[in-house]
């Protein structure tokens, strides 16, 4: 059975590798303000160059909608690679071409180079055969460590793969695939879901999936309030998805018929707004126009008691507007059970999961925090991510 090879398997010494990464990091007024995306390459990046390979990176940045869009450059991604590496970093101000292509055969052993923005180009969507050529003629390997990416069917990330002899994924990757598929296979028990954010549509999916695995299913942020609607509570003005109650209701529904123990808030932190300059109050029961803004305090204790019991715990979306300090505790206080439980396997699923876990310090604490909170969430799905795919065609 094919599968996807490491970059221990493949034979890169002394070659040239087009190195597919996700340096797609956040930009204000032309400079960095995160950098974690770079920094996560860094170990194959490394690995590499002490193999003498010859470095031709490519990534993409925003979405230029196949034009060139200077405010989307990656050169400032190149001068921060460089800083990192402590190293120079050759940038090409174009993506393929003669040029291109003779800087490449230039390049030292242990040399680095970065593309400009691959969605400068047109053929970059929709898995143009003829972009997907060029690339490949810039280089004789082909790694992708661009988990964040891999659900998209770009030419760079899937179509590209078929024009190289070798082709495989970077350590990031390697990663992932391994801390995300113990989750969707031999998770240890009991296995506990955590599941946030704003809207039940964005992870009925990732429910349905989770079904056939975990124990237990804790639930926050505003989606809770579609699944406490769909049960009869009054929820005042709480955020509802009111064409998906009857969704909710099925997926309730499905809890009980599969014997997973569905965990809702018992308590509340409410507002009349987000924006209210009036102190939040925390209770079971809302007053007029109130919403629920975060999980309150007993409600995290429940779920603190929950999470203590698990083996395997996979965490997708914050409980509550954790941005704001006034409502951040129900997210910090099931990061912090989380991180506390060092006898289980815990995974975050990226997005805004992963953002809090490192805004609260805690994210050194989890057993994986993933890069690509998209990506992650299809792989629970089980669905089969193009980038895989391509990658796994080619594994002998």
């Amino acid at each position: 059975m094919n599968k996807v090879l490491g970059l221990a398997e493949l034979d890169v010494a002394n070659r040239r590798v087009f190195l597919r990464v996700d340096f797609n990091v956040p930009m204000a007024g032309g400079k960095i303000t995160d950098d974690n995306r770079i920094v996560a390459a860094l170990p194959t990046i490394r690995a590499l160059r002490e193999q003498g390979c010859r470095v031709i990176i490519g990534s993409h940045l925003g979405r230029p909608a196949g034009e060139v869009d200077l405010t989307l450059s990656l050169e400032p991604a190149a001068a921060r690679l460089a800083a990192l590496l402590d190293d120079d970093v050759l940038f090409a101000h174009d993506i393929v071409g003669d040029d291109v292509e003779s800087m490449t055969k230039e390049l030292i052993p242990g040399g680095v180079m970065m593309l400009e923005n691959l969605r400068f180009h047109p053929g970059e969507k929709g898995g143009d055969e003829e972009f997907a050529k060029a690339l490949a003629r810039l280089a004789e390997v082909y790694v992708n460590d661009a988990f964040g990416a891999m659900h998209r069917a770009e030419t760079s990330i899937a179509a590209i793969v078929s024009h190289f002899e070798m082709a495989g994924a970077g350590l990031l990757v390697t990663k992932e695939l391994e801390a995300l598929g113990r989750c969707v296979q031999g998770a240890a028990k009991p296995f506990v879901g955590i599941l946030g954010g704003s809207k039940v549509s964005d992870k009925i999916a990732v429910i349905e999936a989770l079904l056939g695995r975990v124990d237990a299913l804790l639930v926050g942020g505003a989606m809770a309030y579609t699944f406490l609607k769909a049960k009869g509570q009054d929820v005042a003005a709480s955020r509802v998805e009111a064409d998906k109650l009857a969704l909710a209701a099925r997926l309730i529904d499905r809890c009980v018929e599969r014997g997973v123990a569905l965990h809702l808030p018992i308590d509340h932190v409410m507002n009349t707004s987000l924006d209210s300059e009036a102190a939040p109050d925390v209770g079971v029961s809302f007053g007029p126009g109130q919403m629920g803004l975060d999980i309150g305090p007993e409600t995290v204790r429940a779920y603190a008691s929950v999470i203590a019991t698990a083996k395997t715990v996979f965490w997708n979306g914050p409980m509550g507007v954790f941005e704001q300090p006034a409502y951040a505790a129900g997210t910090l206080g099931v990061a912090q059970a989380v991180a506390a439980n060092t006898g289980a396997y815990t995974v975050i699923g990226g997005g805004d999961s992963a953002a809090a876990a490192a805004q609260f310090g805690l994210a050194e604490k989890f057993s994986h925090v993933s890069t690509g909170g998209g990506a992650s969430l299809e792989l629970i799905e089980g669905k089969d991510l193009p980038g895989v795919k391509a990658l796994r065609l080619k594994g002998r």
